[in-house]
């Protein structure tokens, strides 16, 4: 008997979805920074042994847009609700469970079997030990966000976590494989992910963005890989990071151009990590006002949930 089937991964900003995909896969499929909205897609990442295969999906954080790029990310996560055998909705054990109540809604009247995880459970204990004198343990505290999930989510399966940590994650594994129906696979066995490498590049780059820059500047950004040439020993790469305005420009080049010089070469090496094998990057700054208002250009950019 051979299970194989599909596990969408939902849940708003900031939860931990892209930590827990990448724990499940095995490998760093999605980028995960302290920052929310880090993910802008919907990726899949592929989990195969000899009798099943998952089919994970990261999935953008759930929130109310404000241009076309985040109407794309909201079509991405609720995309996620039409093609899932299993769904792992992600919260945590402080967000505030009537958050985004529209899309928690259809995820109510959903009739396939539905995980909640409360992830980052770690954090109450850390909490409770720097607070000595706290009259509320950590577990009342568990048991508290438990009950309010559960009036929320009564059909729902709850299990606490620590994506981080890598707690409850085999519990969940062993979950899925008995929830999973019977079926062929859907992808070749030796297939990790239905992303193209140059994916991947473009989103290495951008999680250094991410992490060097501040305020606005990562989420006007967008990278878009020109060229991806691998030979036998190296892989050489041209990338443009595209920003909304001139004076963004100015500064992801930064001074004499040292902080464009500092993202590009953490970049290569996560690359290099990545891809096994050296890598020759160059990176270029373009301007291209209000692409995340244009739907061409987004279309262009791949933020086609269709």
């Amino acid at each position: 008997m051979h299970k194989a089937g599909f596990v969408n991964i939902v849940g708003n900003p900031n939860v931990g979805k892209s930590t827990l995909m990448n724990q499940l896969v095995g490998e760093r499929i999605s980028i995960a920074t302290f920052k929310a909205q880090t993910t802008r897609h919907r990726i899949m990442g592929i989990v195969n042994t000899d009798d099943m295969q998952i089919v994970f999906s990261d999935t953008p954080g759930v929130l109310k847009p404000n241009y076309k790029l985040q109407e794309s990310m909201l079509a991405f996560s609720e995309s996620a609700l039409q093609d899932a055998d299993v769904l792992l909705y992600v919260t945590d054990v402080v967000e505030n469970p009537e958050k985004n109540m529209d899309f928690l809604e259809k995820v109510q009247k959903m009739s396939i079997p539905v995980i909640l995880l409360i992830n980052k459970i770690d954090e109450l204990a850390s909490d409770s030990s720097r607070s000595s004198s706290s009259s509320v343990s950590s577990q009342t505290r568990l048991n508290d966000i438990v009950e309010k999930w559960h009036t929320l989510l009564p059909n729902a399966e709850i299990l606490p976590i620590s994506a981080k940590n890598k707690f409850g994650t085999d519990i969940l594994l062993k979950r899925i494989k008995e929830l999973l129906p019977e079926s062929p696979a859907y992808f070749d066995k030796d297939q990790l992910t239905d992303k193209p490498a140059r994916f991947f590049v473009s989103e290495i780059i951008r999680e250094k963005i991410l992490l060097y820059y501040d305020k606005e500047i990562p989420y006007a950004v967008e990278v878009r890989v020109e060229r991806f040439k691998e030979t036998e020993k190296i892989i050489h790469i041209n990338a443009v990071i595209y920003v909304e305005r001139d004076s963004q420009k100015g500064i992801i080049i930064g001074h004499q151009g040292v902080a464009l010089k500092k993202v590009s070469t953490e970049a290569r090496k996560a690359l290099e990590k990545f891809f096994d094998k050296p890598i020759y990057l160059e990176t270029f700054v373009k301007v291209d006002k209000d692409w995340r208002s244009s739907q061409k250009e987004l279309d262009s950019f791949g933020y086609n949930p269709e």
